[in-house]
């Protein structure tokens, strides 16, 4: 996947990003998305703020979300193995 990505195509990659989890994703209207992690008992385990250049960025959005996903597995959390769209 090389041409930039739209912010609803970031959205849906970023909410695969963290199966089994729920990955709630909002963008704040400059472009940039802020992500937040939620297990199943409604507690947010991670939080990632992207800048639009990342969100729009497919290189730059695997990079930001493998480096989020990292962080989660580093805490005990186990995520479902997840590959970026090509």
């Amino acid at each position: 996947m090389n041409a930039p990505l739209r912010i609803n195509d970031a959205l849906l990659i970023a909410d695969r990003a963290f199966q089994p989890f729920q990955c709630v994703a909002w963008h704040d209207g400059n472009g940039a998305l802020s992500l937040s992690v939620i297990d199943r008992t409604n507690t947010r385990i991670g939080s990632k703020q992207l800048s639009s250049s990342a969100c729009t960025d497919p290189a730059q959005l695997e990079n930001l979300l493998l480096q989020a996903r990292a962080e989660l597995d580093k805490d005990g959390y186990q995520l479902q193995s997840w590959a970026m769209p090509k």
